[in-house]
């Protein structure tokens, strides 16, 4: 139910953190990669190296999830190959720090831009092929503040309820078709993104205080998830946002 063998799956934001640990887990379960970000190198990328290990073929696209054309010819080029995308993980993100009264407009378009636009235009490309084959798996990643306020990042914040919304339109519109559109919603993730709140010494011991786990987590405790999301195993389960968040939303 977990073997992805013969499936092609397109993982964006792969180059480090959530993207790069789920790409390699797909090619760990049988699926070739298209791997894409902003900043993916074209030769000798860590994503390439990992997905190679498992003897998956693997892609690399660069894209600037800010710009809407850039996102349109990504799709496009999606679109135009004769091999179907089976598996669109929806992972590119980006955030800005500010408290709100100082968090500026070119922040705001900036964030919702790459999170939650980008999120949009890509998602409904990709499954338009998918609803025409009645299959497909979409995975989103969203986020604890898909859930709660945080603090200094609305337009981070903004984007990632967005997604939440997203996520369950649709699938309500697109179960009956035999798509499958999902999110996993990390906790606090040791990632490049956080790196700040880690290295605050106060901010950090508060926050680990909070996680019943006791520990923040790392990209490959999203690897699981991501498989039984992109795989036949999850074909009943239909717009959830399934935390993997250490305990957090249960405290």
């Amino acid at each position: 139910m977990f073997d992805l063998t013969g499936k092609l799956a397109v993982v964006t934001g792969a180059r480090r953190g959530i993207g790069l640990a789920v790409a390699e887990a797909l090619a760990g379960a049988g699926a070739d990669i298209i791997a894409v970000s902003a900043q993916l190198e074209p030769d000798g990328s860590e994503v390439v190296r990992r997905v190679s290990a498992h003897g998956r073929s693997c892609e690399v696209q660069a894209v600037d999830f800010a710009r809407r054309e850039a996102v349109a010819a990504l799709a496009a080029d999606l679109a135009g190959r004769g091999r179907p995308v089976d598996i669109l993980v929806n992972n590119a993100g980006t955030i800005a720090r500010a408290p709100a009264a100082q968090h500026s407009d070119d922040d705001w378009d900036h964030v919702l831009a790459v999170d939650l636009t980008a999120q949009f235009v890509l998602a409904r490309e990709v499954g338009r092929a998918m609803l025409d084959r009645r299959a497909g798996k979409i995975i989103f990643t969203a986020s604890l503040l898909s859930f709660q306020g945080g603090i200094t990042v609305p337009g981070y914040t903004a984007a990632k309820s967005g997604v939440a919304g997203l996520t369950k339109a649709l699938a309500n519109e697109w179960a009956a078709h035999g798509v499958n559109v999902n999110a996993i919603v990390p906790g606090y993730i040791a990632t490049d993104n956080n790196q700040a709140l880690r290295d605050d010494p106060v901010r950090n011991a508060a926050i680990v205080d909070r996680i019943p786990a006791g520990r923040w987590g790392t990209p490959a405790d999203l690897a699981g998830v991501a498989v039984f999301l992109a795989s036949a195993a999850s074909d009943y389960v239909h717009g959830a946002l399934v935390p993997v968040d250490g305990g957090w939303l249960g405290r």
